[in-house]
């Protein structure tokens, strides 16, 4: 690290648990990010000021006015434009020391391979099913940590899929692709805008910390957010031995 760096990240390497190795391996790290939507916001947001040296964020959506409310990663004028460039931009201006891939698209096929093998950590920000468990396939096939975040309304839940475990669930482990399950959705149902950042900063909190390698991350357990009652609540997940996905990779 040069001076500036340093002095940038001076009150993280005053933590014990980070100091100078795991700022480093901040810098070294590359993360994926899919969605620059609510979730994806504050993610990203604390990844890129915390000094993640590479960032690759994939959306395939353009800013809206009413993303507003609650995407707050992007502003009025970038409306009508690209979400990741809208991304790249606030980022950069946040964070000019890293490195900010903006993907847009909605990434499927070989270009999730592609991307998931190479990243460190894997946060899941979108917003449907189908996309949630391609990422999670890709993640089971190259051993990547996913760090997986939801928020409708008044409720959130995040959870980490640490993939580089042999008895580690993966995402359809809890919800099993094909099951009859309601897809519920912003533009829909409406969300408090707070609640996407309170899920997205701990996705953020959570996949620095698997990077860094300190402190028990969150796999093995659903943390479910009532916002309204403001109560967090723990459930301790396990690995289905007949998962579709996981049991056989």
């Amino acid at each position: 690290m040069n001076d500036e760096q340093l002095l940038r990240y001076s009150r993280h390497i005053l933590l014990p648990e980070i100091g100078v190795e795991g700022q480093q391996a901040l810098l070294d790290a590359r993360v994926l990010i899919v969605g620059a939507g609510g979730l994806g916001s504050p993610a990203a947001l604390y990844v890129a000021a915390a000094g993640v040296g590479t960032i690759a964020i994939a959306d395939d959506d353009t800013v809206d006015l009413t993303n507003l409310q609650r995407q707050i990663m992007h502003s009025a004028e970038m409306i009508g434009a690209p979400k990741v460039e809208s991304a790249r931009l606030a980022l950069g201006r946040l964070n000019p020391l890293t490195r900010v891939e903006a993907l847009q698209q909605r990434l499927e096929g070989s270009a999730l391979e592609e991307q998931v093998s190479r990243a460190d950590v894997v946060l899941d920000c979108c917003d449907n099913f189908a996309t949630r468990h391609a990422v999670n396939r890709a993640c089971v096939k190259h051993r990547k940590p996913l760090v997986s975040g939801a928020a409708i309304r008044f409720d959130g839940q995040v959870s980490v899929f640490d993939l580089r475990k042999p008895d580690s669930a993966c995402y359809h482990c809890l919800f099993p692709e094909g099951e009859d399950l309601e897809e519920v959705r912003c533009a829909v149902m409406g969300v408090f805008a707070p609640i996407v950042g309170m899920i997205g900063t701990t996705q953020a909190a959570e996949a620095l910390k698997l990077i860094i390698g300190c402190g028990t991350s969150l796999d093995g357990r659903l943390l479910l957010l009532d916002g309204l009652g403001m109560e967090w609540r723990s459930i301790s997940l396990g690995r289905d031995p007949g998962c579709a996905v996981c049991a056989a990779a």
